[in-house]
């Protein structure tokens, strides 16, 4: 086959990964430019529109431009109906993608993966060479970005077949490369859901719950959806709060507790009353049963402010510390979490010289300990 310059050939594949120590058995979307076989690919948790916009986005910026022409599967994330002709009916969201970049999307016959080659190669190629042994890494935003730049360095070696390296050849690619449009383009999914009396919502077939507040009870909210986040939003669009989005056909949790506590700290007396009083881990409930009613709102707002500065789990951990103690007011709390969280230099016991006298018993009259000093003739 004829590879024309600046023409690029798009697949997923299938990596397992480590980010903050959790496992994740992944996909990575890979792009490849056959007339240089220079390649890219950024790795997700998942396969669907999101990630693909993503990461051709991504990809886009970072060569500086848009294929002119890129050959895609027959995926269900882009292709609603193969019809009888060749055609394709394609779904609103990859035709609002494709007019906003410009690109001719070309797609392979049925069950006809080898029509795209070399992206095909490319996906086992990136698994071998960049994602073996398993990664492990912290941030999986910050490591799409090395992996960028590990694609360039692989760039420096020879052609397979031309007598030239790869990045050389790949200036003919980037010559016959689109512009990228001034204006950016939002990629994410919006949706409308009904939350629960809790204020919680679910996704992924009902096996994905993401909490809201109480205050969205029983009501129908809009959510911003991206290739890794789950980002509810009030009546003027503005982010209520943001979690990671979740993966996996199996039951997930996200509670981001702030919202709750605000809530209850302003109606303190309702708090036994409600079901979000169950859903307190053990310790937190143990604790507020031992304040005062009338200081019950200022703990639970101080809670909420340590779960503002560091997170819930940060102030649970306060909390236990301080039944432990047995303090049950708002500057202890404070004191505590900024004793765990916060950097203070633990100084050494003071070594007594040996001079100074140890009395035996208790005493409160210091007479006697200055009539011990005077006779070991340190008294001042």
């Amino acid at each position: 086959m004829e590879h024309i310059a600046g023409e690029a050939q798009c697949d997923f594949g299938d990596a397992e990964y480590y980010e903050n120590g959790k496992h994740y058995n992944g996909k990575y979307l890979n792009i490849s430019f056959p007339n240089s076989n220079k390649g890219y690919f950024q790795l997700f948790k998942g396969e669907n529109q999101e990630c693909l916009f993503e990461g051709l986005i991504s990809i886009f910026e970072h060569t500086g431009g848009v294929p002119p022409k890129i050959w895609f599967d027959n995926t269900s994330t882009i292709v609603t109906k193969v019809l009888k002709n060749g055609g394709r009916e394609l779904t609103d969201a990859f035709l609002k993608f494709k007019a906003h970049y410009r690109f001719e999307a070309v797609f392979c016959n049925p069950n006809s993966g080898h029509e795209k080659g070399n992206v095909e190669g490319k996906v086992g190629y990136h698994r071998r060479n960049m994602l073996v042994p398993v990664p492990q890494f912290n941030s999986l935003e910050s490591f799409n970005k090395e992996l960028l730049e590990k694609c360039e360095k692989d760039a420096g070696r020879e052609h397979y077949r031309k007598n030239s390296t790869i990045e050389k050849l790949f200036t003919a690619d980037k010559s016959e490369l689109l512009e990228i449009p001034k204006t950016g383009l939002d990629v994410s999914k919006s949706i409308t859901v009904k939350t629960n009396k809790y204020g919680r919502f679910y996704l992924g077939n009902g096996l994905h719950e993401y909490s809201i507040s109480p205050k969205y009870s029983l009501m129908n909210v809009r959510i911003k959806i991206t290739a890794n986040e789950v980002i509810p939003l009030d009546d003027s669009l503005r982010e209520i709060v943001r979690h990671e989005r979740f993966y996996g056909n199996y039951k997930q949790q996200s509670m981001k507790w702030l919202p709750y506590l605000k809530q209850l700290a302003r109606r303190p007396g309702a708090l036994k009353y409600t079901g979000i009083y169950q859903l307190l881990p053990q310790s937190m409930n143990t604790y507020l049963e031992k304040c005062d009613k009338s200081s019950i709102g200022k703990v639970l707002h101080m809670i909420a402010t340590l779960t503002e500065l560091n997170d819930f789990e940060s102030a649970v951990k306060t909390v236990d510390n301080a039944l432990d103690y047995e303090v049950a007011d708002t500057d202890s709390l404070l004191n505590l979490h900024n004793r765990i969280h916060g950097s203070f230099i633990e100084l050494p016991p003071i070594q007594l010289p040996d001079n100074i006298p140890v009395l035996a018993g208790t005493f409160t009259d210091l007479d006697v300990y200055d009539q011990k000093l005077e006779n070991t003739g340190v008294l001042v």
